[in-house]
């Protein structure tokens, strides 16, 4: 029995007692462990909810998408800090996950929110392709007059395209959980090319974002969810550093090849 003197600090997750462990409220090694899977697992800490199979599939497949994508920022950070402390992977692994920003992995996180603004401000949802086109249109109108990015769109290195887009949306139409948010975010595949002038491909960071906000992640969560992907890749890259490295290649290519310029003198344009 608790003592009513001491202070109580509640969770829903994990208490330990001397001979067992639980976890939401279940029993850790008997109830969890080799019944159900990481990914499964995942979606219940972040939710307190039990994902159908449906859920678990949409959700997992958004976690292979985005845990690795080669030599991103990310995964180059994580190689080369593993090269200057070999005996920190934690320290390699969090300079990886530092990188998750506005560029990269962050997308994720900025494309839920926009997405989430645009329906909150709506009395009610289109009930056709033509309806969410118009909701689009508006919604990128206003983010290029604000002078502001539209989130989920373009890739730098597939720009004819991101093939993580096309499945996730597939998955979602097979398991029935293509929502408002995802409805959303194809409507701004098409109709954003009239108000910016160019077309531009929906991205897999976009698209991830838009499908767990159909999940029901909350949008606090949406980068932290991508972080925990990402985590894997990057242990991954650690792993290959250790078979096959190259960091060191990487940083004396720099550094052999680093010239001084000038501080006075104007940098180039991007």
């Amino acid at each position: 029995m608790s003592d009513p003197t001491l202070p109580s600090f509640p969770t829903s997750l994990g208490t330990s007692e001397g001979t067992t462990i639980t976890l939401m409220g279940q029993d850790l090694a008997t109830e969890l462990m080799g019944e159900v899977s990481f990914g499964e697992l995942a979606y219940r800490l972040l939710t307190l909810e039990v994902p159908t199979p449906q859920q678990s599939r949409l959700f997992e497949a958004v976690l292979i998408g985005l845990a690795d994508h080669g030599f991103t920022p990310t995964a180059i950070a994580a190689r080369l800090t593993w090269l200057s402390a070999p005996d920190s992977i934690q320290g390699a692994l969090a300079a990886g996950l530092l990188g998750g920003g506005s560029r990269f992995l962050g997308v994720t996180e900025d494309t839920g929110r926009f997405l989430g603004e645009v329906l909150a401000g709506l009395e009610e949802h289109p009930t056709d392709e033509a309806g969410w086109d118009a909701v689009a249109e508006t919604a990128v109108r206003r983010r290029k007059e604000a002078g502001r990015f539209v989130p989920g769109l373009g890739h730098p290195v597939h720009k004819d395209g991101d093939p993580r887009t096309p499945r996730l949306v597939q998955i979602a139409h097979e398991e029935d959980l293509y929502g408002p948010h995802l409805a959303l975010f194809e409507a701004v595949g098409r109709a954003h090319e009239t108000v910016l002038g160019r077309r531009l491909p929906l991205n897999g960071a976009g698209v991830s974002g838009a499908a767990l906000a159909d999940l029901g992640i909350p949008q606090e969560l949406l980068r932290g969810t991508v972080l925990l992907a990402r985590c894997a890749g990057l242990l991954g890259h650690i792993a290959e550093e250790i078979r096959r490295p190259i960091a060191n290649d990487i940083y004396m290519s720099v550094d052999r090849n680093a010239v001084y310029v000038d501080p006075t003198e104007t940098a180039p344009e991007a």
